[in-house]
């Protein structure tokens, strides 16, 4: 029983339930036209039977016998026939009814949903009832033909006949099932198998490129799907490999950065000391040494940093933002006279609910990049802060007027290693910028950049300030 109910929660299984309620229906649809014909054409085989026997007693000269009368009536399986000629109705045989008439037919005026309903009654009732039938003579034997005859043989006559149609339809039903469910599995459920086989085999060892579908479908569908199922598998392949290769070289990285930054630790110690030499060329060059060196250690403590990849959950507290703002920018020295100015629209009632600390940094790399844009073409510039707020976020908008990100960097911005925007740099600022803020469950977003300058919006939900308030 368990094992019958699990193939019925199959596809093959409920294909094929659906496949013989369907034929059955279509067979129904069928049965019901085909009974009222078989109902119309015994009624009209009744009249006709009866107008024989009308037209035996009219023919004869004399009148015809009780005896014969009654075998004519019986074998026309009819209690009276009359018949309308000339205008003039007669009844041509008759006998004695057994009980009231309790239904006229008029097989002249009966539409298609007529003699359906009159045939399910018929049909349904079990009662050996006593009917008038009218119809039109054939031959043109007269205007009109009556009879009265009684509906049992009628009903046995159809229970047979739906019987025969019934079990017709079964048959034909289980074998376009059959055929159908042999159809389906060789068409669909088989190529549909054949996808899960490989599906499951390459979960098993995505990095085996042996694994990776094979299209063969004949189903245009069904190849169109195996053929996308084998381009993501040899892309999730290729991907797979590339990360163990890029996991391998950052370990190696990091060794190395390691390494390199206790060496560049003690240069920068003997750099300082070779600031207070009275050589005016090396005191001259010593500024420019220990620049060079603190750029190096920087860039393996970023290294080092986003290789560990354990930035922390943010701590998120209410604070005013646009000191937070001053202070980001007093760090970068932009509160001085000098090429690079800074313009900071912020309310000084905003206050947001963020990290602090990891706000800090965010906005310390972008207003760094955008600084060092701007220094890079050697003309003056400005930088732009802005904010504001709606019902749902917090909107952070930093600009510069620098001469845009190359299309390289667009394509990369947030990706590591891949977006700098400047000679020398890793793209490192705004991959750890863009994971700090989708931390906050927001999202770092690039309004545009062209030769007018670059604009970022920094976005931060307010959701997880209800948690809070």
């Amino acid at each position: 029983m368990a094992t019958r109910g699990r193939f019925f929660r199959t596809l093959s299984g409920r294909f094929l339930l659906l496949t013989v309620a369907f034929v059955m229906l279509a067979e129904v649809l069928i049965f019901l036209p085909s009974i009222a014909r078989f109902r119309a054409d015994y009624l009209l085989e009744r009249l006709q039977q009866a107008q024989i026997a009308a037209l035996v007693q009219l023919a004869s000269d004399e009148m015809i016998s009780p005896e014969l009368e009654a075998e004519l009536l019986r074998n026309a399986e009819v209690y009276n026939v009359v018949l309308r000629r000339d205008d003039v109705r007669q009844l041509v045989l008759s006998s004695t009814v057994p009980q009231p008439i309790s239904a006229n037919y008029d097989l002249r005026v009966a539409g298609p949903w007529q003699l359906i309903r009159d045939a399910l009654g018929t049909l349904v009732d079990s009662r050996n009832r006593i009917v008038r039938v009218i119809g039109n003579p054939v031959q043109e034997g007269g205007q009109l033909i009556e009879i009265t005859m009684q509906t049992e043989p009628l009903r046995k006559a159809m229970a047979q006949y739906a019987g025969r149609i019934l079990y017709l339809s079964a048959l034909i039903s289980a074998v376009t099932a059959v055929l159908l469910f042999i159809a389906a599995q060789k068409l669909i459920v088989q190529p549909i198998r054949r996808v899960v086989r490989h599906m499951q085999l390459y979960a098993e060892a995505p990095e085996d490129a042996r694994r990776v579908i094979a299209p063969l479908s004949e189903v245009e569908e069904m190849r169109v799907a195996e053929e996308a199922l084998a381009s993501m598998q040899k892309q999730l392949t290729g991907a797979l490999r590339q990360k163990e290769r890029l996991a391998q070289l950052g370990g190696a990285v990091a060794k190395i950065s390691h390494d390199l930054r206790n060496i560049l630790t003690t240069a920068q110690l003997f750099a300082d000391r070779i600031e207070g030499s009275v050589d005016p060329v090396v005191a001259r060059s010593a500024p420019k040494l220990v620049s060079s060196i603190s750029r190096a250690v920087s860039l393996c403590e970023s290294t080092l940093a986003f290789g560990k990849a354990e930035e922390p959950p943010p701590q998120l507290s209410r604070f005013a933002l646009r000191p937070l703002v001053e202070e980001v920018v007093e760090g970068e020295a932009l509160v001085e006279a000098g090429p690079v100015t800074c313009v900071i629209d912020i309310p000084p009632n905003l206050a947001i609910r963020a990290d602090h600390e990891q706000l800090y940094r965010v906005l310390s790399n972008l207003i760094r990049n955008a600084r060092q844009a701007i220094e890079a073409t050697g003309a003056p510039g400005m930088i732009e802060l802005a904010a504001g707020e709606d019902e749902a976020e917090w909107v952070i908008r930093v600009g510069d007027t620098g001469p845009g990100l190359p299309q390289k960097a667009r394509e990369n911005l947030f990706a590591a290693f891949q977006g700098g925007a400047r000679k020398g740099g890793i793209g490192l600022g705004l991959a750890i910028s863009s994971e700090l803020v989708r931390g906050h469950g927001g999202r770092l977003d690039l309004v545009r950049s062209d030769k007018d300058g670059t604009e970022f919006a920094i976005h931060l939900p307010k959701l997880a300030d209800l948690a809070g308030d």
